[in-house]
């Protein structure tokens, strides 16, 4: 049967899909719960059907953004929304000389904090005036959506001016108590690059500032010097712990600014919250595993002196402070049963903790 964008849309939500994933002469596929799977009753589409049916979403200007632009030709992210059905995030490429798209379902509904299942101590982040949190981990590790309820906990309980900047805008959110402004990165959309709109967002009264991605290091310089100036920064890399996003931080400056860095950085950092969703043992879901770096005297001096390697041990003997490394997270998932053996032996770092989750190996088996 030939299915339709919208029909894929819709099957993809009805199944509880994360990503729908469309190519020239390949059934259509969806992932469900961390695992892709070809949607058997759909056929392929061909290259010129796929084209066809991708361009009725673009307006003339992504049109010939995608197809001529000199930075940005044959690539394209946009947001679809479909009334009463849902919001998508498409990235549209060219792969083997054909147009190929990956979609990303955004629910309607922004979740509420509490139902993330995240460990208590980054609700209290929903609270600082000044700072900067960052937000990091793999793509499709659920960044955008702890943002997004972040972002939702203040707009519910803030008289605040909450300033997004996104490639594409992905919730929608309402200004309630505080005043939200979202703005778009994109040739044809609200601004032209996150650089400008962060720049800009210094002289728009902004309490808040959410960067949807920290991508140079202009971005992340004005980013710091926002934060360092008495604003809440949220923003979000794609580093996979805490200790690696400083390193990140740091490194992505020229060596003769990197230790004016780190001393902006151990000033400014509230927090790193890395996370990653893995599949739950019925494989009927997925569970968020989060490590928590929160800056006190020791991790700021860490970072001062770019003594990286040390930071695990910092975090290790933190949970007074509200920090928990990520093996310390598996473990606690595996010990209450929303994680398997198999599936944690594969992410910790430690053999201490390979050690702790082995009375969990029989009860896999």
């Amino acid at each position: 049967m030939k299915m339709s964008i919208e029909q894929l849309l819709r099957y993809l939500l009805d199944q509880k899909g994360s990503d729908l994933h469309l190519k020239a002469a390949l059934p259509p596929a969806i992932r469900v719960h961390g695992t892709l799977k070809a949607v058997e009753a759909a056929e392929p589409f061909t290259p010129d059907e796929l084209k066809e049916a991708i361009y009725a979403l673009l307006s003339p200007g992504q049109i010939d953004k995608f197809e001529n632009s000199p930075t940005h030709r044959n690539e394209l992210d946009f947001a679809h929304g479909l009334a009463g059905v849902g919001r998508f995030r498409f990235n549209i490429h060219r792969q083997r000389g054909t147009i190929a798209a990956i979609v990303r379902a955004v629910p309607n509904e922004i979740p509420k904090l509490e139902d993330l299942h995240l460990h208590k101590s980054i609700e209290e982040f929903c609270d600082l005036e000044k700072g900067l949190l960052l937000v990091t981990g793999p793509t499709g590790s659920g960044k955008s959506t702890t943002l997004a309820a972040i972002i939702d906990r203040i707009n519910a309980t803030r008289a605040a001016h909450i300033i997004t900047i996104e490639d594409p805008v992905e919730f929608l959110h309402r200004s309630q108590k505080s005043f939200v402004t979202q703005r778009e990165v994109g040739e044809n959309a609200d601004t032209l690059s996150f650089r400008n709109a962060l720049k800009s967002a210094l002289r728009q009264d902004p309490d808040i500032i959410l960067v949807g991605e920290m991508r140079d290091f202009d971005t992340i310089g004005i980013a710091l010097t926002a934060a360092e100036t008495g604003h809440l920064v949220l923003g979000t890399l794609h580093t996979p712990s805490a200790p690696q996003t400083i390193s990140r931080i740091i490194d992505v400056f020229p060596a003769d600014q990197q230790p004016q860095v780190a001393m902006q950085l151990s000033a400014t950092l509230v927090g790193v919250v890395a996370q990653i969703l893995l599949p739950t043992p019925d494989g009927r879901g997925r569970v968020v595993a989060a490590e928590v770096m929160k800056s006190n005297a020791a991790v700021r001096n860490l970072i001062r002196e770019n003594k990286v390697d040390a930071l695990y041990q910092t975090m290790d003997t933190g949970a007074a402070d509200g920090m928990i490394t990520m093996d310390r997270a598996i473990v606690d998932l595996v010990s209450l049963g929303k994680l398997s053996y198999d599936v944690a032996v594969h992410h910790l770092r430690t053999k201490v903790a390979r050690k702790q989750i082995e009375p969990f190996r029989d009860m896999a088996a």
